[in-house]
């Protein structure tokens, strides 16, 4: 810890974790959360990554707080994180918990589809109420676009969503737990590589099908919603900005596309730019259940992107093998000073 932390050791959480967490994945934690704390002290900002069902984990709990206290100046997410926190906070308590998910039969799993039930491992996400619901008020604001000949990426149409307050009256948690309306508010940058693959993604895929088929709540234009490439480019400069000013970090709950997709703008711009003057990562840390093995990136040891020019020597890094719905909650209270 830095000795400015030192003098803040934090809230009850904080001082359990400084106590108890000595050794092994428990250790790891705590230095990657100091490590954090040092970048943020130092001037530095963090871009968080966000894979798996971290929002149907419901880590909007920390996340919505990390946010509003500058914590996090970046998001980059999968489409369905982008998604599962506005289900979540307009059909919360139409969700089931099925904490015996290990014991489900296929004639169990049959009879929860039957029901509209879309089952994510121990949560069943209700169809009707959550995934319909924002179904209608997406194509509001996609097609009220497409007639205008206007396009936004995949968060903007989210944030006019919840900006407009017209769904304000289906809110069934505290909105304050919602990370999406946190980011709405400070008008967070999101980045989402691959939306196309999430349920919002499929249901504007339909209504591209219907435009070519001249049916109702149609979008003529396939490009409407704005894509992948065109995200790498607003970040390849957003890096190149923040980076002139501020080191930016990264910090990466899960694998996948959340990851890789961003990490991969630093040798973009180095080595297809040809922007040597570009810093590097200035920290990062994954929290993954990937173990290390033959060929796997999820599971690669961050010394290995050094090879790839996305981190250098002297970059912090850490990386934690556990399950990230236990760690991240625990590294964001030390951050906060829970």
């Amino acid at each position: 810890m830095s000795n400015k932390s030192k003098r803040n050791p934090g809230g009850p959480v904080s001082q359990f974790i400084q106590h108890h967490y000595r050794h092994f994945n428990a250790a790891a934690l705590v230095d990657a959360a100091d490590g954090y704390v040092r970048h943020l002290e130092k001037g530095g900002r963090m871009m968080l990554c966000l894979a798996g069902a971290m929002s149907t984990a419901e880590l909007g709990l920390s996340l919505a707080e990390m946010i509003r206290r500058d914590k996090v100046h970046l998001i980059t997410c999968t489409g369905a994180n982008l998604e599962e926190d506005v289900f979540n906070l307009v059909a919360h308590d139409y969700y089931e918990r099925v904490p015996h998910y290990r014991q489900l039969s296929p004639r169990e799993e049959q009879s929860l589809l039957k029901r509209h039930l879309n089952r994510v491992t121990d949560t069943c996400i209700p169809e009707g109420e959550a995934m319909r619901r924002m179904e209608r008020a997406m194509l509001e604001v996609w097609t009220a676009a497409d007639r205008r000949g206007e396009r936004f990426f995949p968060h903007e149409f989210f944030y006019q969503v919840l900006r407009s307050g017209k769904y304000k009256k289906y809110y069934q948690i505290d909105p304050k737990d919602s990370w999406m309306l946190a980011a709405a508010e400070k008008n967070l940058p999101i980045v989402v590589p691959g939306w196309e693959d999430s349920t919002l993604g499929n249901m504007y895929a339909a209504a591209v099908i219907r435009g070519m088929e001249n049916g109702k709540d149609a979008i003529k234009n396939v490009h409407t919603v704005r894509t992948g490439i065109e995200y790498m480019t607003w970040l390849a400069e957003f890096y190149t900005r923040t980076t002139a000013k501020s080191p930016l970090g990264m910090f990466q709950i899960g694998g996948g596309i959340a990851g890789d997709f961003p990490i991969c703008v630093v040798p973009m711009l180095h080595q297809d730019l040809r922007r040597g003057h570009v810093p590097l990562w200035g920290y990062f840390c994954q929290i993954s259940d990937s173990t290390t093995s033959y060929g796997s990136y999820s599971g690669a040891v961050p010394n290995e992107k050094i090879t790839w020019g996305k981190l250098g020597v002297d970059t912090p890094r850490y990386i934690i093998e556990s399950d990230a719905t236990i760690v991240a909650p625990l590294i964001f209270a030390r951050v906060l000073r829970w």
